[in-house]
């Protein structure tokens, strides 16, 4: 479609970026490094953001990042995810038949991950998604999994992420707060400003293989504007004003090209 018309060699702002090929601001550096710290010390960490702030970016850039020979990374995410199934998932991924009894599957998770890492030394970094739909129930039995021996080194490496109402409505709770001082790390996500707006744009564009600057400052005001920074609506906008775009042989977009995009689609 515009990728013809521009003569790109990828297609910009979708999911499928490479990881090296991924914006990442100090901050983002930064929280990834906090991961990384979890995975290497069987930590517990929480992240959060708003939708499209960049956490599954973090967690595939986390993935790409450790060592398989010596971390297993294991990803749940389910709406309504029960102890039982928590436990049958891992397992399945671990690829170890499971049975219906939460009892015995979380016995042999336990054994799967001690004989991982006192044969294999290798580490289970397991990241629960959309964490801010768990229930109570599935944070109790999360912090059980951790504490399987007295004062011992936590098993599993494990990373709830969600967005903030993970932590203001759920684990703030008083009825959490076990839960809470058992946490490690805590990272929270921003918006973009201005500036980190601009400089995505690019490395999208630059990743795509584009030649020419294709979007004047004031087109990138006018996205930052409307996406408040935020990376998947960023990319929902220029994928729309790419398209619009070669359809009406622009080779520079500028706002009033932005602006059309967004009254006709956005409004």
């Amino acid at each position: 479609m515009f990728e013809t018309f521009y003569e790109f060699k990828a297609t910009p702002f979708t999911r499928g970026t490479p990881t090296d090929q991924l914006f990442f601001t100090p901050e983002l550096e930064e929280v990834l490094e906090r991961m990384k710290h979890v995975s290497r010390h069987r930590l517990f960490a929480v992240l959060t953001g708003d939708c499209g702030t960049g956490k599954t970016t973090i967690l595939r850039k986390l993935r790409d990042t450790l060592n398989p020979q010596r971390y297993r990374m294991l990803y749940v995410s389910e709406s309504r995810l029960t102890p039982t199934n928590f436990y049958q998932i891992l397992l399945e991924q671990l690829g170890v038949r499971t049975i219906r009894s939460r009892a015995v599957a979380k016995q042999q998770l336990h054994e799967q991950l001690a004989v991982l890492k006192a044969v294999h030394d290798v580490s289970v970094v397991c990241v629960v998604d959309e964490s801010h739909l768990l229930s109570f129930a599935m944070l109790e039995e999360i912090r059980f999994l951790l504490n399987t021996q007295f004062d011992s080194v936590s098993p599993i490496a494990l990373i709830l992420a969600g967005q903030p109402e993970l932590w203001k409505r759920r684990l703030a709770l008083e009825k959490c707060s076990a839960i809470r001082q058992r946490i490690d790390i805590q990272s929270v996500l921003n918006h973009y400003d201005r500036a980190y707006t601009g400089q995505y744009i690019q490395c999208q564009l630059a990743y795509a293989g584009a030649t020419s600057e294709l979007f004047t400052e004031k087109a990138v005001d006018r996205i930052y504007e409307y996406s408040s920074g935020i990376a998947r609506m960023i990319d929902k906008v220029c994928t729309s004003v790419l398209i619009y775009g070669s359809q009406n042989r622009m080779r520079l977009i500028d706002d009033h090209a932005v602006a059309k995009v967004l009254e006709g689609e956005f409004a």
